[in-house]
């Protein structure tokens, strides 16, 4: 590749990275000319790259829109991590997107470095996404926490409890589950003898550490399954179980996974476990449903419910006239 040819791409990545560039800031990062960038911009824009050029303060080059999508240039890590959501997207965990996604998987994959492969498959391998998780996790922490699942070896890291008192943990990876607007790490902690489940938000990420010890196969637990217990059960004061009239099918489609266990109890009706931190939001999750229901625990809820009930209806009368229909 020529010095010329380098230098455009190098030109083309720095527009497609920044909305705004002045020409002398492009010279000092190419080691150019203002003259000379003058001159890559007008051979972007005859390979069909609309760059615009403005003048006067807060003026610059600007990488525009075209009439069609040109080739990016991606770094190692904007690579990985296209590819990887393009694979998760592929397997439906994004409706209406599978069919372009694989496609454009397809595309990607016929360029994709091979030093890059092992960084992708680590990731695709170990993550798990259910109902659009992805909550923002550090790159280096989520690649490293993979890359252990992947190769079946110890990991150590510091991780923040609920109350935000710290603890070194030593765990036997196994899977990253995305569920709701969170990222988990489901692996058998060795010190507890048992299995968790980590909010790698709460994981300190200078903290985590790969070991080169493997450790034997378990008998693991089904990961979303595991972790959606725990979500629904561990982070809250309260959990709650009622009894909906109503199939089971159609409540799912008002339940995210991350938000309750539905049991289908065979007559019509089902069983919702769910939790929250008091018992007024348990008892405004009720109104979301929008089917009538029974609380089958905890009893308190109940008058909770009441309570609740008698407040809609005082704020539906008040203000009404006398005569005047409700």
């Amino acid at each position: 590749m020529s010095d010329t040819t380098a230098r455009v791409l190098q030109l083309l990545g720095l527009l497609q990275g920044r909305a705004m560039w002045t020409g002398p800031e492009l010279a000092e990062r190419l080691g150019v000319t203002t003259r000379s960038v003058r001159r890559d911009v007008e051979r972007l824009r005859q390979l069909g790259y609309p760059v615009r050029a403005s003048t006067g303060v807060g003026g610059g080059y600007q990488l525009g829109a075209g009439g069609k999508l040109p080739p990016l240039l991606l770094d190692p890590d904007e690579a990985v991590a296209v590819t990887v959501s393009l694979r998760l997207a592929a397997g439906g965990s994004v409706s209406g997107v599978e069919e372009s996604a694989l496609r454009a998987l397809a595309k990607l994959d016929q360029v994709l470095p091979a030093a890059l492969r092992g960084e992708v498959e680590a990731i695709s391998h170990a993550v798990v996404a259910v109902e659009g998780g992805g909550v923002p996790v550090d790159a280096r922490l989520l690649s490293a926490v993979a890359r252990a699942c992947r190769d079946e070896v110890l990991l150590d890291f510091s991780y923040r409890a609920r109350d935000g008192s710290p603890s070194s943990r030593r765990v036997e990876p196994y899977r990253v589950v995305a569920m709701g607007r969170r990222w988990y790490l489901l692996a058998f902690d060795t010190d507890r003898a048992d299995w968790r489940s980590f909010r790698l938000d709460r994981v300190e990420v200078g903290s985590v550490h790969a070991t080169t010890f493997r450790f034997p196969a378990r008998t693991t637990p089904d990961p979303v399954q595991y972790v959606r217990d725990s979500v629904i059960r561990s982070p809250y004061r309260y959990v709650a179980r009622l009894r909906l009239h109503a199939d089971v099918d159609e409540i799912a489609t008002r339940v995210p996974q991350n938000a309750g266990l539905l049991t289908d109890l065979g007559d019509g009706t089902c069983e919702l476990e769910t939790g929250a931190e008091t018992l007024d939001y348990l008892a405004i999750e009720t109104l979301w449903l929008g089917v009538p229901f029974e609380v089958l625990d905890p009893p308190e809820l109940r008058e909770t419910v009441r309570g609740l009930s008698r407040r809609l209806a005082a704020a539906a009368d008040a203000g009404v006239s006398p005569g005047e229909p409700p």
